[in-house]
């Protein structure tokens, strides 16, 4: 079921949705990494949370420096 765009809350504000190209765009622009990333961090966590998806990102950046 696609997500009701009139309904805005709390909740929503906390995920980053994988199917929705706008969500994907803002995260990987907040985060400064590729949008390939994001999915890929996505699938990595098992989870769509906003705080989970940041705390791997960086912790793969930090990896890399």
């Amino acid at each position: 079921m696609a997500d009701d765009k009139s309904k805005k809350g709390k909740q929503d504000r906390n995920k980053v949705s994988g199917s929705e190209n706008y969500e994907i765009k803002y995260f990987k622009d907040k985060m400064n990494v590729t949008s390939q990333a994001v999915t890929g961090a996505i699938r990595a966590t098992g989870s769509n949370d906003r705080k989970t998806l940041e705390t791997y990102l960086k912790g793969k950046q930090e990896k890399k420096k």
